[in-house]
């Protein structure tokens, strides 16, 4: 029987591990892969290592990319301060072009690999409001990889999995507890530490707190 492979986009954050439990658990020969795209922190980069290996991730491939020669994202900037209290509109830790280049990179190593399906971890309810997490942005980003690439013009084409993207956070933790993910090994926050401890004020450590207090659960995350 052939295998079935997948390409996992992890960052060593809740989701993405959750995805790639996800993956795996479906039956996946589960490729993960991690960018450094020039983020404030590499703590999640170094989590990421840590979960491809607990989650059973057949390969694990860091690709760089410089998107801070680009900046123009608080994440991306160190002139830019990250927000610590809640903002309107798309706030400044969005990174233009990044889940759009994420993908073309997954969907790169998919053809190398011989795999059909791409992971990522996107979510549009419990989110920070950022373009390229909805579900339009996947539609035509699946349509472009048809077009885009030998295998999907020959009839081979990919398919791109969103399992998270209509769950909140709290269904997302609970499904991660049951997938036996350890969210103490990941890393969330927007300015973590060297050690990959987390602010506490950011957007993203915010719901996360919020995720597990809903859920009932205690929160592991590992604060300054």
């Amino acid at each position: 029987m052939s295998v079935k492979k997948a390409v996992v986009l992890l960052s060593g954050g809740l989701d993405s591990a959750t995805v790639l439990a996800l993956a795996k658990a479906e039956g996946y020969e589960c490729h993960a892969l991690s960018v450094a795209y020039g983020q404030r922190h590499s703590a999640e980069l170094v989590a990421a290592v840590r979960l491809a290996e607990q989650l059973g991730a057949a390969s694990h491939k860091h690709i760089q990319v410089n998107l801070d020669a680009i900046g123009g994202s608080a994440l991306t900037d160190l002139s830019i301060a990250v927000p610590e209290t809640q903002t309107t509109g798309i706030p400044v830790t969005y990174v233009p072009a990044r889940n759009t280049m994420f993908l073309a990179l997954a969907l790169g190593q998919a053809e190398v690999v011989g795999a059909r399906t791409l992971f990522i971890g996107v979510n549009a309810v419990d989110y920070s409001g950022y373009p390229d997490c909805r579900p339009a942005f996947i539609e035509a980003f699946q349509h472009l990889a048809s077009v885009a690439t030998k295998a999907g013009i020959e009839g081979m084409g990919f398919e791109v999995r969103t399992p998270l993207i209509s769950m909140s956070k709290a269904e997302i933790i609970r499904k991660g507890v049951a997938l036996g993910v350890d969210f103490a090994e990941t890393v969330s926050c927007y300015q973590a530490d060297t050690e990959g401890r987390a602010c506490g004020r950011c957007d993203s450590c915010r719901i996360r707190s919020e995720g597990f207090a809903t859920v009932g659960l205690p929160d592991p995350t590992r604060y300054r």
